[in-house]
């Protein structure tokens, strides 16, 4: 049904998606760019859709690496509700809250206008910068926020407005809602743990939203493009989400940083200059 060719195509795709939409570095920027030169033989308005429900395997891995401080009740002696985590969930609903409208009112004239590498290069390079800045700026202060018990309602607001910005392609969900924090005063690992958690609703909102537009009807090329894509991202997140973890414990974002606007000017260059 699916050509081999095809399948390392979506492969090499969930590669991507899994190393990227933790790291600081924009997946869906990442996602567009790739595309350019790995085209799949499918129809713009799968891969719309494909470029967003990928995701949904990167969503799982987070499940299932942070279920303990996720899953809101226990059973040992009786069924309990853990208080912290349930209040944990509300401020990621508030966190979530900004995106969520702006997001549903604004999502076909997003796709029409900043969907393009130019965008995509642009946000690369401008937070890039941004990082390096903030960076040199945190050097020295000290965090007020070390452990999740320490979010409030306030913080988590400020990080969903931060989230906004992420609405442009190549600008990184994680890396707007990242720095946010860390400006707001939260530690990197505080800072990270929050943006994954707060990625579960927004992705699963992002998804169901281009599913429903789509239409639940998938020929069998399109189920196993879409399902093998989303297998190989939630394999490849576990990684990459146990890698960023570790890494943030002796180093700073600043390489991050350093990597998007060298990759941002090798696309301009290669648009620019060579297409």
């Amino acid at each position: 049904v699916v050509d081999f060719i095809e399948i390392l195509k979506v492969i090499f795709l969930g590669i991507v998606e899994g190393i990227t939409e933790w790291l600081p570095v924009s997946s869906t920027g990442h996602m567009i760019l790739v595309d350019e030169f790995i085209k799949l033989n499918m129809t713009p308005e799968f891969m719309e859709m494909f470029f967003v429900v990928i995701q949904l395997g990167a969503i799982m891995a987070v499940v299932c690496l942070f279920w303990d401080k996720l899953f809101p009740f226990e059973f040992k002696g009786g069924f309990k509700v853990k208080n912290d985590t349930m209040n944990l969930w509300f401020k990621i609903v508030v966190a979530c809250l900004p995106a969520a409208v702006i997001g549903l009112l604004f999502d076909d004239w997003l796709d029409e206008h900043f969907y393009n590498y130019q965008t995509v290069a642009l946000m690369l390079i401008i937070y890039g910068i941004l990082f390096i800045i903030v960076e040199n700026y945190n050097k020295g202060r000290r965090s007020v926020i070390n452990d999740l018990s320490q979010i409030t309602y306030k913080f988590a607001l400020m990080v969903g407005v931060f989230q906004l910005l992420a609405l442009i392609p190549g600008t990184s969900r994680s890396g707007a809602t990242i720095i946010g924090a860390i400006l707001i005063g939260a530690s990197r690992y505080v800072a990270s743990e929050f943006t994954f958690f707060l990625a579960i609703p927004v992705m699963l909102g992002a998804s169901l939203l281009k599913i429903l537009k789509f239409g639940f009807v998938f020929t069998s090329a399109e189920a196993i493009i879409l399902g093998t894509g989303t297998l190989v991202a939630f394999f490849v997140s576990i990684l990459a989400i146990k890698f960023l973890m570790g890494y943030i414990k002796k180093h700073d974002f600043k390489v991050f940083g350093y990597y998007r606007i060298v990759l941002g000017i090798l696309v301009l260059a290669y648009f620019f200059l060579i297409k």
